[in-house]
């Protein structure tokens, strides 16, 4: 199914070997592309007393720090901003696919656009590597807050025989995050490709505002939520 797949946009040779830039980089780097240019465009003048956008901006920047401070602690000032960035990263590679032109056919007419834009998240090589990221945070956050000992120590919570279960866990969490947000994030865009196959004008658009907006909005909510769940049990001590 061409849901499914993932196309190689083109590759690229180092010393004999070939890497193959597949379309979920290309999108990725537009991703990111857009970030870094939105967020000079937006902190290009900024006032001393703020009005306008740099209100909102302030305000939801406010809101981020005074959510880190609350589950992190000291170790805020440094994850405040990476799960700022994740959030946004995750929104806008949720919903980037609204983008992309549609096959249109009508009254025996037909339309191939020339290109697609998928969302990156529907692979999982994607959500594999933010998950990785995740849980490797958890660790070092872990360490850095327990000590090795104390980390080692914390696996034997509340008893010893938990050993195998709280090594496990960290294995499960990783599994979850990386399949609830390709699973979710590939089911809305086959439902939406189904949609437009189905009617190409006027119920996209419709669905569009729960497959793509609502649904993209809530699973990046759900993905950086659960990380600082995860890293905010890390970083507590227990007695």
């Amino acid at each position: 199914m061409e849901a499914f797949e993932i196309k190689t946009v083109f590759s690229l040779a180092f010393f004999g070997y070939t890497f193959p830039i597949t379309e979920t980089v290309v999108v990725s780097w537009a991703v990111m592309l857009i970030l870094i240019i939105g967020s000079f465009i937006i902190t290009r003048k900024l006032k001393e007393v703020p009005s306008g956008p740099q209100s909102l901006i302030e305000t939801g920047v406010e809101l981020l720090h005074n959510f880190t401070k609350d589950q992190f602690g000291s170790f805020s000032k440094f994850l405040g901003p990476y799960m700022g960035s994740l959030f946004l990263f995750l929104l806008l590679a949720n919903i980037i696919g609204v983008l992309s032109p549609i096959e249109l056919k009508f009254f025996g007419r037909e339309f191939i656009p020339p290109f697609m834009i998928r969302p990156p998240t529907r692979d999982i090589n994607v959500t594999a590597a933010l998950a990785v990221i995740s849980i490797a945070l958890v660790l070092i956050c872990g360490f850095a807050a327990r000590g090795v000992s104390g980390w080692f120590k914390h696996l034997l919570h509340p008893l010893p025989i938990m050993l195998p279960f709280n090594i496990m866990d960290y294995g499960t969490r990783l599994i979850s995050l990386c399949l609830r947000l390709f699973g979710n994030i590939l089911g809305g865009f086959v439902l939406m490709s189904m949609i437009e196959g189905l009617l190409p004008i006027g119920l996209p658009m419709v669905c569009s505002l729960y497959f793509d907006f609502f649904d993209g909005l809530m699973q990046a909510g759900i993905f950086v939520f659960l990380t600082s769940i995860y890293i905010s049990e890390a970083v507590k001590i227990h007695e």
